[in-house]
């Protein structure tokens, strides 16, 4: 949480066939489900005082957990209908708030540092763009409206900014390619890169043209860098690491080395701790670990 002394996380793990969200402290003690249990979950963050937090959900689709979906045309995410966002309070998820009520995908979401706005990914308008809406779910407005997918955002620590990752189609051959997998309810993150925009959708920039993957992007406090995760030094393009990178895009610097996955990375909001994901130490294939590290000021 905001506080620093608890963090939330998805995980599949027994009893579970598919990712849950838990929460636990900071040292990794006193871990508990925070999510139904049905169904599969993805994308939990805070509220500023900690007792509430939000996260997207399949389980009112049912209890079990959704298709995998069909990598027969290659690696591509599931965009299932029925995920919605809700909000549960934070240490059993307990008072469950749906949020988003639309038959498209709505996921991705994310607490201003005010508590009153949240921003998320939605397919309501028939592409995958970033919406924000007020802390109850009303009030939705759309940020974001060029093809390609948009997601993953989050707000800078000053709420002044929105940080994501996009795919956008360059060519009419790939506008078609990702307009045939949304029709699947999928989308292929073949090419990412950050971008930014003020919180109100003014001001759209990109900040990487790295060529890979670039992905789970988070600003430091001082609103002038970006962490994320990124392919794009391996040309098989198979390992992930943290990247760090000013807002202007120069400034390019390699963060994690060694282990053969690296993402997911948030900055403490007084910016001494960093928090991130990670293969290393990983007792079998796939397996990922929460780590936190201390970020020199």
């Amino acid at each position: 949480d905001w506080t620093g002394t608890r963090l939330v996380f998805q995980s599949t793990r027994p009893p579970f066939g598919c990712d849950q969200i838990f929460t636990m402290r900071e040292d990794g003690a006193d871990v508990r489900l925070v999510s139904t249990g049905s169904g599969r979950t993805t994308c939990a963050f805070f509220f500023p005082d900690g007792r509430r937090l939000i996260y997207a959900s399949t389980h009112l689709a049912g209890a079990a957990c959704p298709p995998p979906p069909d990598r027969s045309q290659g690696y591509v995410w599931p965009l299932y209908p029925s995920w919605d966002i809700f909000a549960a309070d934070g240490d059993g998820g307990g008072n469950l708030t749906r949020l988003t009520d639309n038959d498209g995908y709505d996921a991705e979401g994310a607490v201003s540092p005010d508590g009153k706005r949240i921003v998320f990914t939605s397919l309501r308008a028939g592409d995958l763009d970033l919406y924000l809406m007020d802390a109850d779910g009303s009030n939705v407005r759309r940020l974001t409206d060029e093809p390609g997918y948009d997601g993953g955002p989050f707000f800078s620590w000053d709420g002044r900014w929105i940080v994501f990752r996009a795919s956008r189609p360059e060519t009419p051959a790939e506008l078609e390619e990702y307009r045939a997998l949304l029709r699947q309810s999928l989308v292929r993150p073949r090419r990412l890169d950050i971008y930014v925009m003020r919180a109100d959708g003014t001001g759209l920039t990109r900040v990487t043209r790295t060529g890979g993957a670039s992905f789970a992007p988070f600003m430091h406090p001082n609103s002038s860098q970006i962490i994320f995760s990124s392919n794009h030094h391996d040309p098989a393009g198979r390992t992930f690491a943290l990247w760090l990178v000013n807002v202007d895009g120069s400034g390019l610097e390699r963060v994690t080395w060694g282990e053969s996955f690296a993402s997911f990375p948030m900055f403490s909001r007084d910016g001494t701790k960093l928090v991130f994901c990670s293969s290393r130490n990983a007792a079998a294939p796939r397996d990922l670990n929460v780590f936190v590290a201390d970020w020199p000021a």
